[in-house]
C-alpha cells in the first residue's frame, strides 16, 4: 500500500468539466438565476469578479455565465474593463508564483536532464524562446482556463511588465468576443 497520493493525469480537464456542470446544474435553479441577475446591483464589482472567477479551471464556466449575465445590464465598454482587470489581477498572481515558487522547485529537475543534451540547445535558441509565451497568450485569449497559458509564460524568460501588457491584450479580446457573441447569439 503506497502512502503517496494519487495524481491525476488529467485533473485540471476533469476541474474544468465538472465546473461546466456545476455551473449547468446550478443554472437550472431559479435561486441561482436571481442570483446572478441580483449581482447587477453591485455593478462593475461584479465584472470584476467575473473577471477573477474567468480565469480559473474550476470557475471559468461560472466567470462567463456571470459576464454574459451582465452583458445585459451594463455597458459592455466598462464591463470588459472591469473584467479584464480581474482577469489581470488573477493572472498576475498566477505567473508571480509559477516564476518564484515552480522555477525553484523545476530547475534542478532542469539541470541534471538538459545539462548534457542537445535539448538544452533547442530551449536556448531563438526560435525557441518566443513559442512558450505565443502558445500561452493564445490561451489566455480563448475562453479555456488560464492556468496552463501563465505556467508557460512563467517558466520562459517573460518579463513581468510584458506579461501584464500580453495578459491585458489577451483578457480585452477574449471577454470582448464573448460579450460580442452573447449580443448575436443570445
Amino acid at each position: 500500500m503506497s502512502l503517496r497520493p494519487h495524481h491525476h493525469k488529467y485533473k485540471n480537464i476533469l476541474l474544468f468539466i465538472g465546473g461546466l456542470l456545476l455551473t449547468i446544474v446550478l443554472s437550472q435553479f431559479n435561486f441561482f438565476h436571481n442570483f446572478l441577475v441580483h449581482l447587477g446591483q453591485f455593478g462593475y464589482l461584479s465584472a470584476f469578479l467575473a473577471g477573477l472567477l474567468f480565469t480559473s479551471t474550476f470557475t471559468v464556466a461560472t466567470g462567463g455565465l456571470i459576464l454574459l449575465t451582465l452583458a445585459k445590464i451594463l455597458n459592455p465598454i466598462y464591463l470588459i474593463i472591469f473584467a479584464g482587470l480581474g482577469a489581470v489581477i488573477c493572472d498576475i498572481l498566477i505567473f508571480k508564483f509559477v516564476k518564484d515558487k515552480v522555477n525553484e522547485e523545476i530547475a534542478p529537475v532542469y539541470q541534471n536532464f538538459i545539462n548534457h543534451s542537445h535539448f538544452k540547445k533547442i530551449l536556448h535558441t531563438k526560435y525557441f524562446a518566443w513559442t512558450l509565451p505565443v502558445i500561452g497568450t493564445l490561451i489566455i485569449a480563448s475562453p479555456l482556463p488560464d492556468e496552463l497559458g501563465v505556467s508557460l509564460m512563467g517558466i520562459s524568460n517573460l518579463t513581468i511588465k510584458k506579461f501584464i501588457l500580453i495578459s491585458i491584450i489577451s483578457h480585452t479580446i477574449g471577454i470582448s468576443s464573448l460579450i460580442l457573441s452573447s449580443t448575436f447569439f443570445l
